[in-house]
């Protein structure tokens, strides 16, 4: 097992390949109630599970971005309420992103915020969403537009958990891995090319270390930057697009396959605008695409892919920001783009 310490609001570690139950057992030793914040997938696994004198509450919620609704949190509000939770207790979001940021927010927001602890339980989870202490829930109009900054106490990264997920999860979830390696860490980059989802896979010294690499990435930027006031906006390329095309397709597609062909995007871009060189933008594709991760969306979506790119956290007022690199590990911003060049490089990367 190896630590990562994150400097946030307040300090904390990130374990990663420590055994869950063992380091989740050992932080509830002096807790008198845990809710357990888990996916409908999980109900079973989770039904008996036995922390010492802890009580135990389990609640579950829709799987993937749809159990991250304000319906959903009011009934999680009133569970905790019903329970009795007060600031001595424990939340535990044990999950993909999408149940780890959910969990955090419910913890945010009970009693104006409780500890937290999240497991991240698929690739995603382990190297973004669980790590920096960014919760929220979805809108209408957009994913996490309504949320907080509230770190947990700890995370735990499991890895035995990775090995339940399917090939398409495990690869969706190496866009982030493959992010982090344009942003800062050119090693991740080395350590992917010419690899494809198997060959990945079956290494588990080879998983293990992007998953290092990739979370030390994450708790660098955020213990410099922690609200995104700029240095922390360099997490998000690749997912301007990204988030537009996730609430295009109505989540059907997984969060790093949007990321994936946000990153195709932003790559066209950055090259039609001499930003970058054919060989870096090439570099995206390639990776991208031996990793079985899309990086084409269909042209008749442009105009409502404007419209929610507008309503972007990363927007200020009517400004459009998209996250650019200069060169690999050397990050840049681009303001309100000519949206005939934006529109130009997302033709040539959609179908």
């Amino acid at each position: 097992m190896s630590e990562v310490l994150v400097r946030a609001e307040r300090d904390y570690v990130v374990e990663v390949g420590s055994d869950w139950l063992i380091s989740l057992k050992n932080a509830c030793e002096n807790r008198q109630r845990v809710a357990l914040i888990i996916s409908d997938a999980f109900k079973e696994r989770f039904s008996d599970l036995e922390l010492g004198n802890c009580e135990v509450f389990t609640f579950a919620i829709g799987d993937g971005e749809a159990g991250k609704s304000s319906e959903t949190l009011l009934k999680v509000w009133s569970w905790l309420g019903a329970a009795g939770f007060t600031r001595s207790d424990l939340i535990v979001g044990i999950g993909g992103g999408a149940v780890t940021d959910f969990a955090g927010f419910a913890a945010a927001t009970w009693l104006r915020g409780l500890d937290w602890i999240a497991i991240p339980t698929t690739v995603a989870g382990a190297v973004d969403a669980a790590i920096g202490g960014k919760t929220a829930i979805n809108s209408d109009y957009g994913k996490n537009l309504i949320g907080s900054f509230h770190s947990p106490i700890k995370v735990v990264i499991d890895l035995n958990w990775l090995t339940t997920l399917s090939d398409r999860d495990f690869a969706a979830g190496l866009a982030e891995v493959v992010k982090a390696g344009f942003i800062a860490d050119g090693e991740i980059l080395n350590l992917l090319r010419g690899k494809d989802i198997q060959a990945v896979r079956s290494n588990p010294v080879l998983v293990q270390e992007l998953i290092e690499r990739s979370v030390k990435v994450k708790a660098e930027v955020v213990s410099i930057d922690f609200k995104e006031s700029f240095a922390r906006e360099a997490l998000n390329y690749g997912h301007t697009l990204g988030h537009a095309v996730e609430l295009d397709a109505n989540y059907s597609l997984r969060h790093g396959e949007c990321v994936s062909i946000g990153m195709a995007f932003i790559a066209q871009l950055q090259l039609d605008l001499g930003l970058i060189s054919q060989d870096l933008a090439d570099d995206h594709i390639k990776i991208l695409s031996d990793l079985d991760l899309p990086t084409t969306y269909k042209r008749v979506s442009w105009s409502k892919l404007m419209a929610h790119m507008a309503v972007d956290k990363k927007s200020r007022g009517k400004t459009l920001r998209f996250v650019t690199i200069s060169e690999i590990g050397k990050t840049e911003r681009l303001e309100n783009p000519d949206p005939q060049v934006l529109y130009s490089a997302f033709e040539k990367v959609s179908s």
